[in-house]
Order: C-alpha cells, then structure tokens, then sequence
C-alpha cells in the first residue's frame, strides 16, 4: 500500500493546513449564553476541537471579540482562550468584523484565500464577514456545528443566505478528516480522530 506524493498544499483545491485561515469570532459570554440553535455546552464543546485542530495543523488563527475595550462585553470564553494560548484577540465595535480595519488587515497578512468561519451569531457576525469575504474572491467555510444563532430558524436561514452567496459549509468531522487527508501523516492522525471521537464520529470505547 502507498501514497500519492503529496499534492501542492498551498494551492490544493481542497482544504490544507497550508491554504487556510481560522476565523473565530465573538465566543464571549454574552454571546454564547443567546445562543438558541443548539445546546451551548455543545457549542462551547465544538469550537474548541475547531481550535485544537487548528492548533494541531498549525493553521493561522484570527481570533476577535466586539465591545471588551468599552466596558460593554467580556474577553474570549476562558476554554476557548486557553486552547488558543497567546493567540492576540482583535477587539471592535463593528458587528461586521470585516468593516474593521484592525481585523481586515489581519486576515489579508495571512496570504491565504481559504476562510474557515466561525461567529456568532450565525445570522449577523458570521453571515456579514463571510458575504464581504466572497466579494473579494475568498473561499469562505463556515463551520456549521461550530456556529449558533439565537434561533434554530435565524441560525438555519443565515446557513442559507450565505451558501445562496457561495459558502461553502463544512462540519468539524469533514473538516478534520480533509485536513489530515492520509493517515499515514502520523504527526497529525491522532488529532484528527481525537476531534472525530470528541465530536461523536467515533464511540469512545
């Protein structure tokens, strides 16, 4: 049994840790506790084996909260902010972060045309940034069991408005399994089933 050499991983058609950005947006306290679409233990669960994979592949992180430096909102979830160690947070007032300089120019630095999305809420700071995004020829892959809305109906039809304007949604099983790609990669194999049994792919035996 062999593999194919692997393919050019900076301008593959499919996602690689070498053609992609994680976007993480607004996982604060307020935030998490309006989400509606899905238990938030569970979402709290999910984002963080996003983080840890990306961590693990060595993805570039963006990470931005909205309203800490006024006073208004909290830092980044602890759990999530410990996965992302020194990670800086980019804070703003816009709830469309893409209309924030700091953070454009953040993901613009990263070279790369691949986004995986996460915000919340689904419906307005993960839908605003990933329709700019597309506008500007990015690929934008919202993470779908990694975002929530304040509603099982808002979250559902902002996953449909955005996809009507060309995402390209992804859960975190495809995601883990189109980043590790070939198990013979063995720095990253076990990443990749710790996220497929922690996301409940695989039955913890």
């Amino acid at each position: 049994m062999s593999s194919y050499p692997v393919r050019d991983v900076a301008n593959d058609h499919l996602l690689t840790p070498a053609n992609t950005t994680l976007l993480i947006i607004d996982y604060q306290p307020v935030q998490v506790n309006s989400i509606n679409s899905m238990p938030r233990k569970q979402l709290v669960s999910n984002i963080g084996i996003v983080a840890e994979l990306a961590m693990a592949f060595k993805i570039p992180v963006v990470l931005s909260t909205v309203n800490v430096a006024t006073g208004i909102n909290k830092e980044t979830i602890p759990s999530l902010k410990n996965i992302l160690q020194n990670i800086p947070s980019i804070d703003r007032t816009t709830i469309n972060a893409w209309e924030d300089q700091q953070f454009y120019e953040a993901v613009m630095a990263t070279g790369r045309k691949k986004l995986l999305m996460t915000a919340l809420w689904t419906e307005a700071c993960l839908t605003f940034p990933t329709l700019d995004a597309i506008k500007e020829g990015f690929e934008v892959y919202p993470i779908v069991d990694a975002v929530g809305g304040t509603s099982v109906l808002a979250h559902e039809t902002a996953l449909r408005r955005v996809e009507q304007g060309g995402a390209r949604l992804i859960s975190i099983a495809q995601l883990a399994c189109e980043l590790q790609r070939d198990w013979n990669r063995h720095d990253t194999a076990e990443h990749m089933v710790k996220a497929l049994t922690e996301v409940g792919a695989f039955l913890k035996l």
